[in-house]
This record gives C-alpha cells, structure tokens and sequence, in this order.
C-alpha cells in the first residue's frame, strides 16, 4: 500500500508537467497560420516575332541565362534591307519634289497672268488618275475585307481547338483518350492561333495598303483641283501662288508619307534581331534555325531568376488576425524542408474561385458551403540567397506568424 502511494504521489507532477507542455504547445501553434496550398512565383516574359521570316541563327540553349537585351535569334534581314533601301529611294524622290515645287512659289508670283496652255489636257489626266486611285482603293478594301473575314475565320478556328484542347484535359487525366490524340489536339490548338497572327498581321497589311490608297486618291483630287483651278485659268498672281502653294503642301505631304515608309521599314529590319527584354533563363524554346515564322509566333519565353515570391492560398477561416508585414517562414520541399525568412507582402483582393474561368454561381441550385482560399503574397528577406535557389512553381509550406 505504502509503494502505490508513493506511485501516486510521483505521477502527479508528471501529469501536470504534460499539462503544462501541452498547453504551451498549443500556445505556441495558435500564434501561427499554416498552409501547404503554396507555390514559388515568378515573373515569366514571352519572346514573340514581331516580323516574319526564316530563321538564321539560334544563339541560346535551354536554361541558358541571358542579359536583357542580348540577341535570342536572328532573322533574315535581306527582304528587309532591299525594303528600306527602296523607302530611302522614295524619301530622297519625295524631298527633291518638294525642293522643286517651294521654288516654284515665287516664280508663280512673279508670273503674274501667265496661261498654262495644256490646261484642259491635264486636268483630263487628272481625272483619269483620278478613277485610277478610286479603282485601286477599291480594290485595296476588298482585299482588307477578305482579310478581316479570314481573322474571323482564323479566330473562330483558335476558339474551336482551344475548347477542344480543354474538353480533352480531363480525358488524357484519366487515360480514356491516347496520349497521340491529345498532342494533336494540342498542336492544332498551336496552328490554330499561328494561323490567327498570321491573318491579323495580313489585316494590318492591307490596312496600310488601303492607307496608302487612300493618299493617293486624295493625291489625285489634289492634282485634278488644281487641273480645274488651272483650266480656269490663272488670272492673277494672287490665284497662281495659291495653286503652287497646294502644290509644295502636296509635295510636303507625300515626302511625310515616305518618311513614315522608311520609319516603318527600319523598324521591321530592327526587328529582324530578337531580342531578350529582360535578363533571366531560357525556358520552352521552340525556334530552330532553318524555321519559317509568322509574326506574333512565341518563339521561347525568359524565367527572370530575381524577384521570385510565395503565393500561399490560406483558408478564409485563417485570415481573421493576418495582414501585411507579419512574419513568415517558408519550407521549401526541393531542399529537403529548408526553411527562409520572409514576411506578408499583401493579401489578394478575392478569393482564387473569383479569378476562375468559370467561377461558381451560387444563386441557382442547391448550396453547399466551401471554405473558400484567398491568395496571400510573401515576399523573401534573403533575396540574394532566393534568387540563387528558387525557381517559379516550386512547392512550398507557409507558415506566418500572426500573433505576437
């Protein structure tokens, strides 16, 4: 009896030893917020062409890294070099006229009265430019309208296999489609959108083409008004320096037009060498030399290795005491659970359900409450350590300390 009492009397520091333990441990934990619904984000910058052409040489590997501004690719340059060379043609063409036609403002003063002879034969050439500019431009239009209808073909066919590529998500999941069936959905998915740049960039094309028809219809009323204006007859010196005025402001206008030609065709040479716009890692390259690309065709994209951050989705039900600036620890599962230091950045505007495709329509149905995720940003305090390690869709544990 004597040995279960002194049993009795040991346990009782024991139990409240536990206790204590116990209850300290649960003290602990209820400071802190946890979450294993958290992934290392990143800012990810897609490399497209702006022009068109073959490939001539691919400078960077997979996973290379490369300064902002290095040259990815190159494209062919000759079609594009004979372009500016002939809008530098057509500059120099359009400035000597203006040169010519200014002189000629005040010899048309001081030849006050003077009768253009050929008056009634050019203003007939007017008019015959001027039904050629109207048949060009119509034809322009037509062909921008056959454009826009292939757009909305083309748009119509990248709606068609982009849907068909997410209805086919699911089955590949569950091995009920093959593996073929699905990339080649995938791939017509890609042709698809290809074929929509392609049409988009004709758009603009015959855009510029109708532009341009559009000056040279307004070219050729210029040149039949002052035919007209001619035909009349210059009676006064005032009434000649108005028609040689129209004419060096006609002149001064189709030069603009030229300069703007030049300026568009420097820029698509410019073009022509891809280049990185931000330094970082080479990621999903899909260009090879000897390859024939559209414009607006994503070539590969760049994975910056500075400025990564958490994105931890924590249930609403966690949220009551967390905001910016509390402390947080994230343990990252590719190195085996290593902790880094951090802190809360800010905390979404919406829950994830909100951003969804298609997010959830309560008001119709039967209801079933779900405890909803908000996405809660963490930025790192050792930023040249993070940027050294971590990489974008990493898997991560989050955990902030949300009381002190």
């Amino acid at each position: 009896m004597a040995k279960l009492l002194r049993a009795k009397w040991l346990l009782i520091p024991i139990v409240l030893i536990v206790i204590a333990g116990g209850y300290a441990a649960w003290h602990y934990l209820s400071k802190w917020e946890a979450t294993d619904d958290a992934q290392i984000d990143g800012h990810i910058h897609p490399v497209n062409a702006k022009v068109g052409g073959t490939i001539t040489s691919v400078n960077v590997l997979e996973n290379q890294y490369v300064e902002s501004g290095s040259v990815l690719a190159q494209i062919d340059p000759r079609d594009y070099q004979i372009a500016v060379q002939r809008a530098e043609a057509e500059l120099a063409q359009a400035e000597a006229e203006v040169v010519g036609a200014r002189a000629g403002v005040p010899v048309a003063t001081s030849a006050a009265g003077t009768q253009i002879t050929s008056s009634e034969a050019i203003a007939e050439r007017a008019k015959g430019g001027v039904d050629l500019a109207n048949r060009e431009l119509s034809a322009a239009q037509a062909k921008l309208n056959a454009v826009q209808a292939r757009v909305r073909e083309a748009q119509a066919n990248a709606t068609k296999t982009a849907r068909d590529v997410e209805r086919l998500k699911p089955l590949i999941a569950k091995d009920e489609i093959s593996q073929q069936q699905f990339d080649a959905s995938v791939a017509a998915a890609d042709a698809a959108r290809a074929s929509l740049d392609s049409a988009q960039a004709a758009v603009l094309q015959e855009q510029h083409e109708v532009a341009a028809a559009q000056a040279r219809v307004a070219q050729a009323h210029a040149t039949l008004q002052q035919a007209v204006a001619e035909a009349q007859g210059a009676k006064t010196a005032p009434q000649q320096a108005v028609i040689t005025k129209a004419q060096a402001q006609s002149a001064s206008a189709r030069a603009q037009l030229a300069k703007a030609a030049l300026d568009e065709a420097r820029l698509n040479l410019e073009y022509t060498s891809i280049k990185a716009p931000v330094s970082g890692l080479v990621s999903k390259k899909a260009v090879e030399a000897g390859q024939v690309i559209a414009p607006g065709q994503p070539l590969m994209v760049i994975v910056p290795k500075e400025n990564v951050w958490v994105t931890a989705n924590f249930k609403e039900t966690q949220l009551e005491h967390m905001q910016p600036g509390q402390a947080a620890t994230v343990s990252v599962d590719a190195y085996g659970g290593r902790v880094f230091q951090g802190h809360v950045d800010s905390i979404a505007s919406a829950t994830g359900a909100k951003f969804s495709l298609l997010p959830a329509e309560n008001a119709t149905g039967n209801y079933v409450k779900v405890v909803q995720r908000i996405p809660v940003k963490v930025v790192f305090d050792e930023v040249e350590d993070v940027q050294r390690q971590l990489r974008p869709g990493m898997s991560v544990v989050v955990k902030i300390r949300v009381k002190s």
